[in-house]
């Protein structure tokens, strides 16, 4: 994948020394596990997509706790990882912190912008791809109910239910959209428990499919869907292998290309510091249709998400960004 053009305007790609670009990359995982089959994951398959391709190896670490964060990028910069690829938005404080005393490191942090001229902020429109399942939920829904269960309670995940809301609206303009946020906590990532007993409720008002934007939290909610018999919405990876014929699609996220491009940047020397922006245009997020959910999909919900992709990059759709503006127009 080619990023588009940093908006920084933070100046060409750094030049690398030839002992700086036989550095071993570095990740650091965040919170809710590797294997989390979202988020994390994606991550960690674009790391051993870079390390198959070039044969090299790579540096990485898991993070168990909130106080682990600014020790672990410290470790990692300091074992002379570089680039070093910090995942989620509650890392930002601290790589502001930690950035500038590590001036000859190349960062990059996945989803959320620090201004450092040693880091790279990769950030998603994940609005935009939830717009474009909330149009499949409101197209597979039988009851006009659909509903999205959150992880941590912020704006990005909001951006993410605004645009799903917005979707379903766009087909169904009296459809109710039930919103609901696990917790306030980074513990809101790792809950299928509480996932499940959401989406419970969620049932119990009416809902037939099912939006989970929760880490491993989502785990629970795709479980439960398909235990009660509605349809789910994965996230971030393609999780419709989880349930097959259960999952209607899964609103993919490509961390794993964000990882990827990172590592191989660096070798090639031309990582590029700024703003790094991923949506429907340059493949960054997108809606997935494979062999597990064929049979959900019909011929006219295809065509019209196709439709709905080609007008939202024409710019004839403008989907609404919560976290620039909170007055969500769908909720």
């Amino acid at each position: 994948m080619t990023f588009m053009k940093s908006l920084f305007g933070a100046g060409a790609a750094v030049t690398l020394s030839m002992a700086a670009a036989a550095a071993e990359p570095g990740l650091i995982i965040d919170l809710g596990g590797k294997f989390d089959k979202s988020f994390n994951e994606s991550a960690y398959n674009g790391a051993q997509r870079w390390l198959k391709e070039s044969g090299g190896k790579y540096k990485e670490t898991e993070l168990q706790s909130e106080a682990q964060r600014e020790q672990s990028m410290r470790r990692m910069a300091e074992s002379g990882a570089n680039p070093v690829v910090v995942l989620g938005f509650a890392n930002a404080s601290t790589l502001e912190k930690v950035a500038p005393d590590y001036p000859e490191t190349m960062f990059t942090i996945v989803d959320m912008v620090v201004d450092q001229p040693n880091v790279q902020s990769v950030v998603f429109k994940e609005h935009e791809g939830s717009y474009l399942v909330g149009v499949l939920a409101a197209m597979a829904s039988k009851t006009g109910t659909v509903s999205f269960v959150g992880g941590m309670d912020v704006p990005l995940i909001s951006k993410f239910a605004c645009g799903y809301a917005q979707g379903v609206k766009a087909v169904t303009p009296d459809a109710k959209v039930i919103v609901n946020m696990t917790g306030t906590t980074p513990t809101a990532w790792n809950d299928p428990v509480k996932g499940g007993e959401l989406t419970r409720a969620q049932i119990s008002q009416g809902s037939d499919v099912v939006y989970a934007a929760a880490g491993g939290t989502g785990i629970g909610v795709l479980q439960t869907a398909a235990d009660e018999g509605i349809l789910s919405i994965g996230v971030d990876s393609n999780q419709n292998h989880l349930h097959p014929g259960k999952v209607l699609t899964s609103m993919v996220k490509r961390v794993d290309n964000a990882v990827y491009e990172a590592f191989k940047s660096f070798d090639d020397g031309a990582f590029t510091p700024g703003i790094k922006v991923m949506g429907l245009t340059n493949g960054g997020v997108s809606w997935a249709l494979d062999d597990n959910n064929a049979a959900l999909i019909t011929e006219s919900m295809k065509a019209t998400a196709d439709e709905t992709q080609a007008r939202i990059i024409s710019g004839d759709i403008q989907v609404h960004d919560y976290t620039t503006d909170s007055s969500c127009p769908a909720f």
